[in-house]
């Protein structure tokens, strides 16, 4: 695994086009890009406004950008301690196999324990098994006694109209 080539750096405001186009190869990926309606506008201000706490990294080979991940702080109440949740990890495909997805996570590992965070977690779909087996070599536990709860859109908005 090749992972010197890789530089991983916070990305700026400057950078939103190429996160979104980040989120849209994601989504291609894991079909899904009928759900993407973020837009750049929204993207900048979601990430890089006062009120953020969303942090997103970018790993370039040369000046060739090939990885991004999207973390930002929950907390654990049984912990008492904040922790780290990694909402998207991904590699373009033509740089896959070279080390930087496991660079990458790695990355955002340390970040987690350099804030003495108390987990550090993501979702992975139940299909994609190279994911998988890939967390599970890093040592990762896959919590399949647990399921992702969601209310997004419409269902959302009339959720909180309920009293």
């Amino acid at each position: 695994m090749n992972t010197q080539t890789l530089s991983i750096r916070q990305a700026t405001r400057a950078d939103v086009p190429l996160v979104l186009s980040f989120v849209r190869d994601l989504a291609d990926y894991e079909k899904l890009s009928h759900l993407v309606v973020a837009t750049e506008a929204v993207l900048a201000e979601e990430l890089f406004g006062a009120n953020s706490h969303t942090e997103v990294l970018l790993g370039h080979v040369g000046t060739e950008a090939v990885a991004f991940a999207v973390y930002f702080h929950n907390f654990s109440t049984f912990l008492g301690r904040k922790g780290l949740y990694l909402e998207d990890l991904y590699v373009r495909p033509e740089h896959r196999r070279r080390g930087f997805g496991r660079a990458m996570l790695l990355h955002v590992a340390r970040i987690a324990a350099e804030r003495k965070c108390g987990r550090f977690e993501w979702s992975v779909l139940d299909w994609n098994e190279p994911a998988i087996f890939f967390y599970e070599t890093l040592g990762a536990t896959i919590m399949h006694e647990w399921k992702l709860v969601r209310v997004t859109g419409e269902a959302l908005a009339k959720l909180a109209q309920m009293k």
